[in-house]
Parts: structure tokens; sequence; C-alpha cells
């Protein structure tokens, strides 16, 4: 029996802050994080398919994704079939837009997509704290791609706190060099990496568009600039430019956040970038949201 597929969108998100407190008994870090989602995004496509339960095809169309059961779609739906028996033959594509080893959360946010396809595909109705529970197994921020919009997140990153208050739209501009950052690496580095000298670590306070203002800040500079001193370089050259309200790196990197004053530079800005940092910088624009 075959269905007709269901398509979903897996956005990436970006940090606008990101405090480490501690290393945890557990070996995670206790910290608190302002996520907010972004226009970017995957396409996860699933269908069910003749053949035996518990039959999972899956596909991507970045060859460098791994399609076993350590990518985290597959290991989602395992998860599903786990709670619920096997689910039925099943084929799922994987559309990335998203950059690998960004700091923007898109292997999350493609299990997110998946635990959300595989409930309503096959008419599941797990409740939200079961379907909570199976991402907060998956990674720490998978339970913020399953909540949506802007949320504060404690702990290892679980404990989510939507922020409906945040609707605002920030235009920004996202550049990323060639190279991933891993995030456990990030994280095992941040209690004895050193500061750079020059370089701006401290909070940066840039206006929203309802007469506030959001504090842009991110602990895993130190432990990355160290390593890639081409992102803290990036960094100070943004900051220099008076279109820039800000810019800081996103999660563990490796890709840089720029706040725009207004978006209109944006394109001109990241033509600048190429110049300056090489024409492989991969880059983004659109706004918060």
């Amino acid at each position: 029996m075959t269905s007709a597929p269901l398509t979903l969108t897996a956005p990436a998100k970006i940090n606008l802050s990101l405090r480490v407190h501690r290393r945890r008994e557990d070996g995670f870090h206790e910290l608190e994080t302002l996520m907010v989602p972004i226009g970017l995004a995957d396409r996860l496509t699933l269908e069910r398919v003749v053949g035996p339960a518990g039959k999972l095809d899956f596909s991507c169309s970045d060859p460098e994704v791994p399609d076993d059961d350590s990518n985290l779609v597959v290991r989602a739906l395992r998860k599903l079939g786990g709670v619920c028996g096997p689910l039925p033959a099943l084929r799922v594509h994987l559309e990335k837009r998203i950059p690998h080893g960004a700091g923007l959360g898109g292997g999350s946010s493609d299990a997110a997509a998946a635990l959300r396809g595989g409930d309503a595909l096959f008419g599941l109705g797990l409740p939200r704290p079961v379907l909570r529970d199976l991402a907060a197994e998956l990674g720490s921020d998978v339970p913020f791609f399953l909540e949506g919009g802007a949320c504060a997140c404690r702990g290892r990153g679980e404990i989510i706190e939507p922020r409906p208050d945040l609707r605002w739209r920030l235009p920004v501009l996202l550049l990323k060099p060639t190279f991933p950052v891993p995030t456990p690496w990030a994280y095992r580095q941040w209690a004895t990496a050193p500061a750079l000298p020059g370089i701006i670590y401290a909070p940066q306070e840039v206006p929203t568009p309802d007469g506030g203002s959001i504090t842009l800040v991110n602990d895993l500079e130190r432990p990355v600039f160290a390593k890639h001193l081409v992102l803290a370089d990036m960094k100070m050259w943004l900051l220099d430019r008076p279109e820039v309200a800000g810019a800081l790196m996103s999660g563990s990197g490796s890709t840089m956040i720029v706040v725009l004053r207004s978006p209109e530079p944006a394109a001109a800005l990241a033509a600048a970038a190429a110049v300056e940092f090489g024409e492989s910088l991969w880059r983004w624009q659109g706004t918060t949201g």
C-alpha cells in the first residue's frame, strides 16, 4: 500500500545568545540560549510504500549525508517505531539546503520534522510530551524545532520556554567558510580556550523592530576562534562596517550571523565579504522568524 507523499519544511535556527555555565555530571553542559528560526530550510518527504514493516529507504540530495542508522532522520523514525511498533514500509528523501557543521541546527531540525511527519503520516496521535521526550533523546536542539518559533532554552537545551513576544523579524546575513565545526569538540574546549587579544567577545546590544533591543553573545566563540582565526577576523571586519548592527557566531559555528540595520545592504555586504574572505564563502540573506 502506498500513500500520497508528505513533505515538511525543516527550518534552520540561529542562536542570538548562548551562555555556557558548567559541565554537568551527565557530560553535557548547562547552558542558556535564545534561538530563533530563519527562512532557510531543508525539505523532508515521507511516503508509505509496499514492503515489510520496518523497511526504511532513505536518500538525500547531499551525498555527504550518511544514509544509515547514524542519520538523525533515520534514528527519529526508528524511535517512533520503538514506541508504536515497527512502522509500515517507508521511503524518505531529504533535500538539504542547510549546510553541515554550521551551527544552524540542520540535522536536529530534520529529526524533528521526521518525528512530526511520521506521527502525522501514520496517524499515530502521540501525545506532545511523548514526542518531546523522543526529541530530547535524539539531541539537545531537537525539542526546540518541535516547538517552533523563538524560544529560550535551558538545561542542556531541552528545557524550552516559547518567546511569543519575539515575533519581530531582524534582517540577517549568514556567512560560512567551507569548514565545519564539530559541536562536541567546541564544548570540550570551552573551559580552557584562551581569548584572543583585540577580539570583541562582550555582549552587544542591537535594536529590534519593536523599539527594544536584544543582547547578542556567544560563549563558544572563544574556543572556536582560537582554532579558526578567520572567524575572529571576520567578526571584527563585520563590526567595523556601518551597515552592521551586530555580529556573532551561531551556536558552535562555523556560521557568522550578521544583524543588519536594514535589509538593503545585504547583497553588497555579502559580495564584499566574498572578496575579503574568498568566493567559496557560503552566503544567505533573509530574516529571523
